[in-house]
C-alpha cells in the first residue's frame, strides 16, 4: 500500500471465507450490504470474472434507484481476491466517475476466527486520495465492511 495514493481497511469477519465470498459474488446477497444503510442497493449486473461488469444502483427512499457503481472487474481469484475499477465502465470504456476514480482490491484470507478481510483502494494522484478520504472513505467503506460482516456472520 502506498500511503500517498491508497486508502485501506482491515477487519476480521467471524464467518468462513466461502460465506464472505458468496456475499460478494451473489447479487441477492450483495444487495443486502453493499451501500450504507438506510440506503438500499439494486444490482443490475454482477459478472464476477476478469472483464466482467459490476453495475449497481442505490436508493435513499426505496422507490427511486439512481446509478451508483459502473465498474469492471480486473482480477478474480476464487475465494481469495476481487479487483475492480470504476475508471473503466462496464462496457470497457474509459470513465471519469464521480466522486473519484479508483481501483479496489479485496483480499480474503483464513483466520482462526473466520476471515481476514482486507480492502485497498488505489487512487491515481495524492489529490484524488485526499478527496476520497475527505468525502468520508473511512465512514463509508467502514460502514459497508461492518454491514458485510454482520450479514456474513448471520448467514453462516
Amino acid at each position: 500500500m502506498n500511503p500517498d495514493l491508497d486508502l485501506g481497511l482491515e477487519r476480521i469477519i467471524r464467518a468462513p471465507r466461502a460465506t464472505v465470498w458468496s456475499a460478494w459474488t451473489d447479487p441477492s446477497r450483495l444487495e443486502r450490504w453493499w451501500v450504507p444503510a438506510p440506503s438500499r442497493c439494486r444490482v443490475d449486473r454482477l459478472d464476477v470474472r476478469p472483464g466482467g461488469a459490476f453495475v449497481t444502483r442505490l436508493s435513499d427512499d426505496g422507490a427511486e434507484f439512481v446509478p451508483h457503481m459502473d465498474a469492471c472487474f480486473l482480477a478474480v481469484d476464487e475465494l481469495e481476491r476481487i479487483v475492480f475499477t470504476n475508471a473503466i465502465d462496464s462496457t470497457w470504456r474509459p470513465a471519469t466517475p464521480a466522486p473519484v476514480a479508483m481501483t479496489a482490491t479485496i483480499t480474503l484470507n483464513d483466520h482462526p476466527d473466520g476471515t481476514d478481510y482486507r480492502l485497498v483502494v488505489r487512487h491515481g494522484t495524492p489529490d484524488a486520495r485526499a478527496h476520497h478520504e475527505k468525502l468520508g472513505f473511512a465512514d463509508g467503506w467502514g460502514t459497508v465492511a461492518a454491514q458485510l460482516a454482520a450479514f456474513a456472520e448471520e448467514s453462516q
